[in-house]
């Protein structure tokens, strides 16, 4: 689902902008993109509530990167009982899949599983497939050090959330 339609919480909308940030602290040339996805009917009916995605384009094709844009699509765990994600917490973070996409489509994935290593036809430089396992493990930081616990209490305690 389109990251920009999940803001619906400071704390989303915070993580959404720190997610942009620190692509971008490795990108810096790159344009975030909050909605990746068109508004329509079918697009909707395959949404994702679990889910935040992003995009970021390059000025140009790049050989060290091999593609044009990146998805970044953030699985986060889904709130008790399903539904929406909570307006009070940031959910923890299970998995992340970058896809490097040109307009001829996909040239790679790397995702949260197994080695995280890039597959595709067309893949990034070595240095750059680090850069983004490092991404990856930042985006997973950020989600860890949130400063909420799981049950949607700030981790300072209740009297802290009182104040």
């Amino acid at each position: 689902m389109n990251a920009a339609d999940q803001a619906r919480s400071l704390e989303l909308a915070q993580a959404i902008a720190s997610v942009a940030a620190l692509f971008r602290e490795h990108f810096p040339d790159a344009r975030a993109n909050l909605k990746p996805w068109r508004d329509d009917p079918l697009t909707r009916a395959h949404g994702e509530r679990e889910a935040l995605d992003l995009s970021f384009h390059f000025p140009g094709w790049s050989p060290r990167i091999q593609c044009r844009s990146v998805l970044v699509q953030l699985r986060l765990a889904a709130p008790p009982g399903g539904g929406q994600l909570s307006h009070r917490r940031r959910p923890p973070l299970l998995g992340v899949t970058l896809r490097g996409l040109t307009y001829d489509g996909e040239r790679w994935t790397l995702a949260t599983v197994g080695d995280w290593r890039a597959s595709g036809s067309h893949l990034p430089s070595p240095a750059v497939e680090e850069i983004l396992r490092q991404f990856c493990r930042q985006l997973f930081e950020l989600f860890e050090t949130a400063g909420w616990d799981r049950d949607g209490g700030s981790a300072a305690g209740p009297a802290a959330e009182a104040a």
